[in-house]
């Protein structure tokens, strides 16, 4: 009988990170900071997850890409947990994943300006370009393709693009 060594954190979570955002393909559940924990119990794997957003259309897509992945490596059943306490914020997504956003042509989040009643200022701020890297820009719209980005207009390329909002 051969029996199978139980995978690490770090190699659950390397199995995790070729999960890609149905909605933003070029940056995996983990470099968003979607999946917050994974671990092999005495019942399978469990997967701890905080979406974007409480109203984020792609959980579910999420969740059974989750799913996939850990049952390709013949690891399941899998228990999968959302939290939403603390809630996400686009200060989990780390340097790595922002240059992939631009690349993919979304202007990465800024900083979050946040007051002391922790309210986030919505003022358009200048947003570089990911296409000429030019901060002559202009928001169109506060929503994008999805809740999580918004529209922009770059006035030296004159190209559209997106911007994954702060939060």
């Amino acid at each position: 009988m051969v029996t199978r060594a139980i995978p690490s954190r770090d190699e659950l979570f390397a199995i995790l990170d070729r999960v890609k955002d149905p909605e933003v393909p070029a940056v995996s559940v983990v470099e968003l900071g979607i999946v917050r924990d994974v671990a092999v119990t005495e019942a399978g794997v469990e997967v701890t997850i905080t979406p974007t957003y409480s109203g984020c259309p792609a959980m579910r897509e999420i969740e059974s890409d989750i799913r996939d992945a850990l049952a390709e490596h013949g690891l399941g059943p899998v228990e999968i947990s959302v939290v939403y306490s603390p809630a996400w914020t686009t200060d989990w997504i780390g340097p790595a994943a922002k240059e992939k956003l631009e690349a993919y042509g979304i202007a990465p989040p800024g900083r979050v300006e946040r007051d002391e009643l922790v309210s986030i200022d919505r003022r358009a701020r200048p947003v570089r370009c990911p296409f000429c890297k030019s901060g002559d820009t202009e928001r169109k719209s506060e929503f994008g393709s999805t809740a999580c980005k918004s529209i922009w207009f770059c006035r030296s390329c004159r190209q559209p693009f997106e911007e994954f909002k702060a939060i």
